[in-house]
């Protein structure tokens, strides 16, 4: 069992004759995910390692969907027609890597054909064309992950994006133990010091940076409670931003129950100016909202508080 993709997972890449698009589309093929095809606006009958690219995801869908049930496509005026409203399919990712400007109208196209799960690489898109994006997506009840997200990896399974790099195999492990990030270097760091100790990850997911999140901690904290592979979770929290504060009401809500551990980046912060930009869009730190309260808010609903990053691991061995 796995949370977010499967081996059955069929992963459409927006923005794929890009430079990172193609990328993104080589990392996944590498590693096993089921890559069917890519979207680029006028870029339709061009292929990228030897995955066809549709002009619209309802194009694609459409010839896709044709091609499954092994009958002729239809044509209009020499163009593929494009498919009425697409039903909603949990098997579909997007993975988008567009250039912001283009963010807004990418997203809201997958919203529109029923993409069940949205991943959103793109950094630096408009806080408003964000909210907007959510909000719809919100509407149908379809999950964006992300902005500014690198990504998830069920280790031996499949990953959306390029997290790991060239050294996924050394750095992911088949194995028990949830991990989730805002940042994804250290999405990349934890899950490595999990694996040469031993232990491995049901799933790594990196939520993405930005002010405004379209999966949160807690989001992924509940799909982990629901896996039966998982047995704990581990956390790189940070100083800014209130969605730690949303785990603490999930567990005293009794939405999470299983052992986890977390901790909580940039304590220094407290000794810098006073609005200092440091760290991702979304390491704001509203008053009474720090480090220090998350800290305290998370232990006392049992959470295990780390001093060091490199503590998570012991904190979480004994559940594996």
């Amino acid at each position: 069992m796995s949370i977010l993709i499967s081996k059955n997972t069929q992963v459409l890449v927006q923005g794929i004759t890009g430079k990172e698009g193609a990328k993104g589309a080589k990392a996944m093929l590498d590693y096993g995910t089921n890559v069917v095809c890519g979207v680029t606006p006028k870029k339709g009958g061009q292929e990228v390692e030897g995955k066809p690219v549709f002009n619209s995801i309802s194009e694609a869908l459409s010839v896709i969907a044709s091609e499954a049930k092994q009958s002729p496509r239809q044509e209009h005026n020499g163009e593929i027609a494009a498919s009425p409203t697409a039903p909603r399919n949990d098997t579909w990712v997007s993975v988008v890597y567009v250039p912001p400007f283009a963010a807004k109208a990418a997203i809201l196209e997958a919203i529109e054909n029923n993409i069940a799960l949205i991943n959103v690489f793109v950094e630096r898109i408009p806080i408003k064309d964000t909210a907007y994006c959510l909000a719809a997506a919100k509407e149908k009840n379809i999950r964006i992950l992300g902005p500014s997200s690198l990504g998830v990896v069920v280790p031996g399974v499949a990953r959306l994006g390029v997290m790991g790099g060239p050294l996924i195999n050394e750095i992911f492990k088949p194995g028990s133990i949830g991990v989730i990030s805002r940042s994804g270097g250290m999405s990349n760091e934890m899950s490595w010091q999990l694996s040469k100790n031993g232990l491995g990850q049901s799933a790594t997911v990196h939520v993405g940076g930005d002010l405004l999140m379209g999966t949160t901690y807690a989001d992924v904290l509940r799909l982990f409670q629901s896996d039966e592979q998982t047995k704990a979770v581990v956390i790189f929290g940070e100083h800014g931003g209130s969605y730690e504060f949303e785990i603490v009401e999930l567990i005293k809500n009794k939405g999470f129950t299983k052992p986890l551990a977390i901790f909580i980046g940039g304590k220094f912060a407290q000794l810098l100016p006073e609005g200092m930009n440091i760290g991702h869009a979304g390491a704001i730190v509203a008053r009474g909202q720090g480090a220090a309260e998350k800290e305290k808010a998370l232990s006392e609903v049992g959470v295990m508080v780390a001093e060091k990053y490199e503590d998570l691991v012991q904190l979480v061995k004994p559940y594996a």
